[in-house]
């Protein structure tokens, strides 16, 4: 995550692309990191969440966020588990297997454990979610 987003001049790209970005091309024994998803077309796109929550002061549980796109399918990514609060944000760098373009909405979902009080609450105050191709939010 230490060059997210991507440069000005756009992320060094692998393969047909790789000519872009000539000063990379320039490197010995330059390594190359890739993400991918399990199933074809095995493409991810990462994004950086935050997300501060809101509700009682500490609890118990998980917080996920499910990505929705137009074509009806679904992903989901956990974001934080254990002790959560509501003076933290959490953040999270994600590799997404729905295209941003694509993107129809995404969900909070927070899980509380057993042990956790019946009446107690949770949820998002904010969550900000950044693009790695371009920084859009």
């Amino acid at each position: 995550g230490d060059c997210f987003p991507c440069p000005q001049e756009g992320c060094p790209m692998m393969g047909h692309y790789a000519d872009r970005f000539p000063a990379k091309l320039e490197r010995v024994n330059q390594k190359y990191f890739l993400n991918t998803a399990a199933d074809p077309p095995f493409t991810t796109w990462r994004q950086k969440v935050f997300i501060k929550l809101s509700g009682v002061k500490k609890m118990r549980g998980d917080i996920n966020l499910v990505f929705h796109d137009t074509e009806g399918n679904t992903k989901e990514y956990e974001i934080a588990s254990g002790v959560l609060s509501q003076d933290q944000v959490y953040t999270k760098y994600l590799d997404v297997e729905i295209n941003p373009k694509n993107t129809k909405k995404i969900e909070f979902l927070w899980n509380k454990t057993i042990f956790t009080l019946l009446w107690a609450r949770l949820g998002a105050e904010r969550v900000n979610i950044i693009h790695g191709e371009d920084g859009r939010r």
